[in-house]
């Protein structure tokens, strides 16, 4: 597993408005035009994390990072509401691939077209251009004809073919490959054979089709998920076509690739009509993929009017309750534990961190191997409210904030360092083109070229301004900032010394410091802060110099290499105390922090959420870390600000003055109490009142292993001698725990065979060879009502 084209885990965000919207919003399309009632911000919270967990669990791949952002605010003028009305949701993936599957093979002339995966449906029809049109000017049945519905059984099916043709290395049947996406088949097919210099000649009703009455336009646009294009060599077709049997997975050869650079698709539906029915396309390649003309935006930046921050009156202990209790900042529980974090066996640190499972964790990482300690890495960084007022700043923070997240890792170097940008704005709102503008360039031809990273891959979406009328025919917008979100990968070379904010014990005899990476800056504007006050500010965080948030990268990851690190965690949303709590609260340990800070603000020096990092330095390493800062150049950066302390206290104090005096417990109870309601309004009340009230438990161990025995004894020796007894590691269509299933029974003194149902059914393999068979888990038949029966009929209605 790992080793081929193929996600071992993923990652995902979301972002919702988070206010209140206006009784009974409704969208229209024209004065004539049907209602259209908007979901509400609580009820993508609940369902929209749901549609995500349900594809990653039945797909098997877990879901092991992501964020979660709430936003709404009036910017410069009541009218100038930023938010996220149209929500961003964020999926991406981690996955390894050979060397000599990297590039895409020339396609020889004759070579056979297949589409593999699901029929096609009328869903998805005009996806691409939904994304495309003009902010808040696109029609209801144009959005609601864009959606698109995913089908991770089939998904999981195809992905098996894969698997199974990439690992015949030199031998893979599969000459180039390309997935079905963004204008369906009339977008994959010819791209498939362009990108090799051919043209081809397809027809339309070999197309597999569940809604027969669709148009030939349908057919051929409509953006059906869990399909690829893939061309294979004649004398491989057979071959295939078995695998695909083998795994229930559906194909249809649709065409040939063609030596005259020329698209036909012919529809063998009107074989009794005109020529132009019979063969609807008939246009030389180079009219789709020509040389378009340039596309000019004449655009103009515009200033946004900010007044600066007032916090007289409001107290530390009523502005960090409120900071705890926004959803950006907030326990993640509610998000986390309904998503699969461990199928594939391969999993070395996922959200939930230390023995009270609390979702705090930095970066996550996988294992290259059932065996070994190298691995990957992979972080998300986002500061999308900062663009509402400072665009490049957003971009440049969220690099940041993925680089101090994947930090926690033990990475090779900052050159190995992949990003992705996602990229979302409303094209044409006035001054976001420009913004967009500033921001891409910021991010990738300053800030990327200073760091010395890549950005070989990304996704956009140009739509994203929400427009609608009232009940009083009163129109109102709400347009997202110019979003990019970014996510970091790196390999890693020892997963097992990846850092979390757990703290290590005994707590009394370490130190807590503060890399700061800002150069001195605490800027509050469009912080957690901020926003839970309704207020903008006007000087938001930024990074002013990339070489000291490089330097302060392979610093760390040099006290990482080194062991000179306890705990670890980054500064980001709710600043400087919401990192040293959250370390506290997945430690269930006490804090002394002393905080000083000359000419400012107790709420500046708390509550920023500049780049910084949260280290636990042991008392006996102090002196060794602050030669290695030194030799960085680091070392007026670095600011001890207190120390882990037993018990449930929690005290503050800025510029020796008491600020704070609190219990862990009830701060944690804060911290959490949005996961609680999320969960008793979606789960069972009755458990989640349960897991709330178990924060006060302070006798509650947690999860911890107490083992009588040693893990690296070989317990199957004294029973197999010596012998590798076979056995069948049997798999139903669906089901995706097959791989760690077999590394259990190979490291248990095994011969793991992979077997399927079909293999069965046809007599390819014989269950008399093999002294045991391992049934395995996973999502069967789609996980339906009755699919565990499903799979036994297969079996007891089956002569052999």
């Amino acid at each position: 597993t790992g080793r081929g084209s193929k996600p071992k885990a993923g990652l995902n965000g979301f972002s919702v408005s988070n206010l209140r919207l206006p009784d009974a919003p409704r969208e229209w399309e024209g004065p004539e035009a049907k209602p259209q009632r908007i979901a509400s911000p609580l009820q993508i919270m609940l369902d929209g994390p749901i549609g995500a967990a349900s594809f990653n669990n039945e797909f098997g791949r877990p879901n092991i990072a992501g964020y979660f952002r709430t936003y709404e605010q009036a910017i410069s003028a009541p009218d100038d509401v930023r938010g996220y009305h149209k929500p961003i949701m964020l999926a991406g993936g981690l996955g390894n691939i050979r060397g000599q599957h990297v590039a895409k093979n020339i396609i020889p002339d004759g070579s056979y077209i297949v589409v593999l995966g699901g029929p096609a449906m009328l869903i998805g029809l005009g996806g691409g251009a939904a994304s495309s049109v003009a902010s808040g000017k696109s029609s209801e049945q144009l959005d609601f004809a864009s959606v698109q519905r995913g089908n991770p059984e089939m998904q999981r099916r195809c992905q098996e073919v894969i698997d199974t043709c990439w690992a015949k290395g030199e031998a893979n049947p599969i000459i180039s490959i390309h997935d079905v996406g963004a204008g369906g088949l009339c977008n994959a097919l010819p791209e498939l054979v362009g990108d090799a210099g051919r043209g081809g000649r397809f027809s339309l009703r070999e197309v597999l089709n569940d809604e027969p009455g669709m148009t030939p336009m349908q057919i051929w646009c409509n953006e059906a998920q869990e399909r690829y294009t893939l061309a294979v060599a004649p004398a491989r077709i057979q071959e295939f076509k078995a695998i695909c049997e083998r795994e229930r997975c559906l194909y249809c050869v649709v065409g040939q690739a063609t030596d005259d650079q020329v698209l036909i698709l012919e529809d063998s539906h009107f074989d009794e009509g005109s020529a132009r029915q019979q063969t609807p396309i008939d246009l030389p390649m180079e009219t789709l993929f020509g040389n378009p003309p340039k596309m000019l935006r004449d655009v103009s930046s515009l200033s946004p009017i900010c007044k600066a921050l007032d916090f007289d009156g409001v107290s530390f202990e009523d502005a960090l309750h409120r900071v705890l209790a926004l959803p950006a900042v907030a326990d993640k529980t509610f998000l986390v534990t309904i998503g699969d974090r461990s199928v594939g066996g391969m999993i070395a640190r996922d959200q939930m961190v230390g023995p009270w499972q609390v979702p705090v964790a930095d970066v996550a990482v996988t294992n290259s191997a059932y065996t070994g300690t190298s691995g990957e890495a992979m972080s998300m960084g986002e500061r999308t409210p900062i663009a509402s007022i400072n665009a490049p700043a957003s971009g440049r923070m969220a690099i940041g904030e993925a680089l101090t997240n994947l930090c926690a890792a033990d990475i090779r170097s900052l050159s190995d360092v992949k990003l992705s940008a996602n990229w979302m704005a409303a094209a044409g709102h006035p001054g976001d083109d420009a913004a967009l503008y500033e921001t891409v360039k910021a991010v990738g031809m300053e800030l990327c070229p200073a760091l010395g990273i890549a950005i070989p891959v990304g996704k956009d979406s140009m739509s994203m301004k929400s427009v609608w009328r009232d009940q009083n025919d009163v129109e109102h917008s709400v347009t997202s900032p110019v979003s990019c979100v970014i996510s970091a990968f790196a390999p890693v070379d020892d997963t097992r010394k990846t850092l979390t904010p757990e703290l290590s014990k005994p707590f009394n005899s370490s130190k807590l410091m503060l890399l700061d990476l800002s150069g001195g800056q605490q800027r509050l504007a469009c912080s957690a802060l901020t926003q839970v006050f309704n207020q903008v500010g006007e000087n938001t965080p930024d990074v002013d110099d990339a070489d000291l948030l490089k330097r302060g990268f392979l610093a760390v990851q040099e006290l990482v290499k080194q062991g000179l690190i306890s705990a670890y965690h980054d500064r980001s949303d709710g600043g400087l105390i919401v990192a040293t709590l959250e370390m506290a609260f997945a430690s269930r340990c006490g804090l002394e922090l002393q905080v000083s800070a000359k000419d400012c603000h107790a709420f500046n020096a708390l509550f920023n959420e500049e780049l910084g990092m949260v280290l636990q330095i042991n008392d006996e390493n102090e002196a060794a870390v602050a030669d290695l800062m030194a030799d960085f150049g680091l070392d007026e950066h670095v600011h001890n600000i207190g120390r882990p302390v037993n018990g449930d206290g929690i005290s503050l104090a800025f510029n020796g003055e008491s600020l704070l005096s609190s219990s862990r417990t009830d701060l944690h109870r804060i911290w959490s109490e949005t996961t609680y309601q999320m969960q008793k309004m979606r789960d069972n009340p009755d458990c989640a009142q349960q897991e709330y009230d178990l924060l006060l438990d302070q006798h509650n161990t947690g999860l911890f292993a107490d083992l009588s025995y040693d893990v690296n004894q070989n317990i199957s020796a004294p029973y197999i001698g010596g012998l590798r007894p076979k056995v069948a590691i049997l798999r139903e269509q669906g089901v995706n725990g097959q791989l760690e299933m077999a590394a259990a029974f190979s490291q248990a003194g095994f011969t793991a065979v992979d077997v399927t149902m079909t293999d069965i059914f046809h007599q390819r393999v014989d269950l008399n060879d093999f002294q045991g068979l391992a049934a395995c888990g996973g999502f069967s038949y789609g996980d339906v009502l009755g699919a565990g029966e499903g799979w036994a009929k297969s079996v007891l209605f089956n002569d052999r």
